[in-house]
């Protein structure tokens, strides 16, 4: 065998015999869909945030402060628009059931004392007045502070009863507990109405409305009888004056009742837009009530944790502002 052939079946050898090196497959990345933007990197490597530093007790008790004044205010407007409307509908169901039994029973007081001689109590129910014009049917009752103002319109204690000898005044709330004077201003003169007193249904005829400043209706003659009932002007809960309706009994009046309260005896605090502050003491009762809620709040925040807390403290605290907000209301005018 030649060179040249040992050479070529040396080649041959090298190129059959000897395996192939394969390539190993490659995984292929997926292509982003298109339309798709890569998200960018961001600008700034996010650091942590650092821990915050406990409250010291000062700034907690002042935290916890704000947080009651904060509820005082909520309830506050919660009251005077809302919860004032059930108290007063809750207060006229039970005056119009007492007014019932006693006018069944002959008992309902004629005069500022009842069948005993006993003085009437501020909220005792004496008359029911219902005028047509404006859909109102409420129990009147004695007194025009602004604590008996919120179970319905109040008789004032100087004047006589509606439907006897004289001049009578009743005065009610144009916005909250039910407003029964809001529409007082859309009766129009020579309108009917009545009022059921313990002497019987009396009937009024309107006479006009009159603010402060217009001329006063001609004097009443001898044995004759009107009643004044008596609003809040203006935009609701905003009073800007006073309205007043009068009205002239139709038929003969009744006999008048004993009368201890006089003009000049009379408390302030039952004038138009009066304010009462016979029970402010009931008010720093309430807000040392919620100063005292708050600091045991503070005191036990940092020793239970706060999930007990705000179980055992929050129905306390709600409790606080609505005696709070109650004892407000009464500061108020007592016609708003």
């Amino acid at each position: 065998m030649t060179e040249e052939q040992t050479a070529a079946a040396g080649e041959r050898t090298r190129t059959t015999g000897a395996p192939r090196m394969r390539r190993p497959k490659t995984t292929r990345v997926p292509r982003p869909p298109r339309g798709a933007l890569p998200p960018r990197p961001p600008r700034r490597i996010p650091t942590p945030k650092p821990p915050l530093e406990p409250l010291s007790p000062v700034r907690m008790l002042v935290r916890g402060a704000l947080l009651m004044v904060a509820l005082v205010a909520l309830v506050f407007v919660l009251d005077v628009a809302i919860l004032s409307q059930v108290q007063h509908a809750a207060a006229q169901t039970q005056l119009s059931a007492t007014l019932r039994a006693q006018l069944a029973e002959g008992t309902l007081p004629v005069s500022e004392g009842d069948t005993d001689g006993v003085l009437l109590p501020s909220g005792a129910p004496v008359a029911l007045l219902q005028i047509p014009d404006i859909g109102l049917r409420e129990v009147i009752v004695e007194g025009t502070d602004a604590s008996s103002l919120t179970q319905g319109p109040g008789h004032r204690r100087d004047t006589v009863l509606p439907g006897q000898a004289g001049v009578s005044v009743v005065m009610g709330r144009a916005a909250a507990f039910g407003g029964p004077f809001s529409r007082l201003e859309q009766i129009p003169p020579g309108a009917k109405f009545t009022v059921t007193t313990g002497q019987g249904e009396q009937t009024f005829r309107v006479l006009g409305i009159r603010y402060a400043g217009d001329p006063l209706p001609p004097a009443l003659t001898s044995g004759s009888s009107r009643l004044v009932l008596i609003g809040a002007r203006g935009p609701a809960f905003v009073p800007a004056g006073v309205v007043y309706l009068d009205a002239d009994l139709v038929g003969d009046a009744q006999e008048r009742g004993t009368r201890q309260t006089t003009w000049s005896s009379l408390s302030p605090a039952d004038l138009p837009l009066a304010t009462d502050t016979s029970t402010l003491w009931a008010l720093v009762f309430s807000l040392q009530f919620l100063i005292v809620i708050a600091a045991a709040g503070v005191w036990t925040l940092r020793r239970i944790g706060g999930a007990k807390v705000w179980i055992v403290f929050v129905p306390l605290a709600v409790l606080g502002g609505l005696w709070t907000a109650g004892q407000l209301v009464l500061l108020l005018p007592n016609l708003l």
